[in-house]
């Protein structure tokens, strides 16, 4: 498998570990009697490891709270994702492209399913009966596009969840049309307080959904939850880049260009991979990968952005209504973070402890 650069991290860490710009996280291990039972929700007995304000929110215009910044992304999604399907199908999400791409590209939708396919042989997924995952979660599972292909290549029982209704009702019905009603189902629920018992999935799949995060420890500690021992997180995400030595922060010019994508797809504050990397092993998480594929998916923006400026595109924009059309506009500003470096799309791997 190609793969862009990738590195793997020891998870030994014990000791408080900082964050790129000097924030404090506690290596917490996670324990059935930290839980309330009542609603699943982490107690921490000390104050729990915190990202600095500037990672909770978007600094764009005023800050949103938590629940306007969910219910932006569930009508987001509610008003897009017809037209995301009309065009491109039922995977919401990247491709993925050899380097350097060929001139003339392969079908834009075989090179979603190859991100898939690829992702899983990063993470190592086996595929061998005995070992195989039975039970996963995707979160943020848009109109059910990975979730159907995860069940129908391991046989697994998957479930999703969205914050969309729109999405999961449509997932449902694409999923009922194939027959796999018995094998994957769909809910409208927040990742950030996930409705199902500790150590469940073997699998727990995050596909282009955590940079919807408005806590990203907090979402980190439920991936850690759900997840089975010896079960494995795969978080396919858009970052910031890392920082440099002695950067405390983005530079002002590249906060700004990531405030306009906030505004426009209902994104709180980023996170680099380096936080993530953090993040998991202060949650004692254990083979550490990440690779950024930012060259990889290069290709699918210039696909997206023509699809977009089609006949066929622009209907389905005007129908779809103004937050569909400033998301289509700020595909220019995803374009130029890639091409700056500093947006980077990154695949964070690990595994709970057995």
């Amino acid at each position: 498998m190609h793969m862009a650069t990738a590195a793997i991290y020891s998870s030994t860490t014990t000791a408080a570990v900082c964050h790129d710009n000097g924030a404090l996280f506690l290596p917490l291990r996670l324990r059935p009697s930290s839980l309330d039972k009542r609603s699943t929700r982490i107690r921490f007995p000390l104050a729990p490891p915190t990202m600095p304000a500037s990672h909770v929110l978007c600094k764009a215009g005023t800050e949103a709270s938590f629940g306007d910044l969910r219910s932006g992304i569930a009508e987001f999604y509610d008003e897009s994702s017809g037209v995301w399907e009309d065009m491109w199908g039922d995977h919401m999400h990247h491709g993925f492209y050899d380097l350097p791409p060929p001139q003339n590209l392969v079908n834009h939708r075989d090179a979603q399913i190859r991100m898939i396919e690829e992702t899983l042989s990063f993470a190592a997924i086996s595929e061998e009966d005995f070992k195989k995952p039975r039970r996963v979660v995707d979160i943020g599972c848009g109109i059910g596009g990975s979730s159907r292909y995860l069940a129908k290549k391991y046989g697994a029982h998957v479930q999703g969840i969205t914050l969309s209704p729109l999405q999961a009702q449509r997932a449902a019905a694409l999923t009922a049309s194939q027959g796999l009603s018995d094998k994957v189902v769909f809910q409208v629920a927040d990742a950030l307080d996930q409705p199902f018992p500790d150590g469940q999935f073997d699998l727990v799949w995050s596909m282009e959904s955590g940079e919807h995060m408005p806590d990203k420890v907090k979402f980190m500690q439920e991936l850690v939850r759900v997840a089975a021992p010896g079960g494995s997180i795969i978080i396919v995400t858009w970052c910031h880049r890392d920082l440099l030595p002695g950067e405390t922060s983005l530079q002002p010019s590249e906060q700004e260009l990531l405030d306009k994508i906030c505004g426009a797809y209902y994104l709180p504050a980023w996170c680099s991979t380096a936080d993530y990397v953090r993040m998991a092993q202060a949650l004692s998480l254990q083979n550490i990968k990440t690779a950024d594929w930012s060259e990889n998916v290069a290709p699918f923006w210039s696909a997206v952005i023509s699809s977009a400026i089609s006949w066929r595109g622009m209907m389905g924009l005007l129908k779809s209504g103004w937050k569909t059309i400033k998301g289509a506009f700020a595909m220019l500003h995803m374009v130029k973070g890639y091409k700056q470096g500093l947006i980077k799309f990154a695949v964070i791997t690990a595994q709970k402890p057995a």
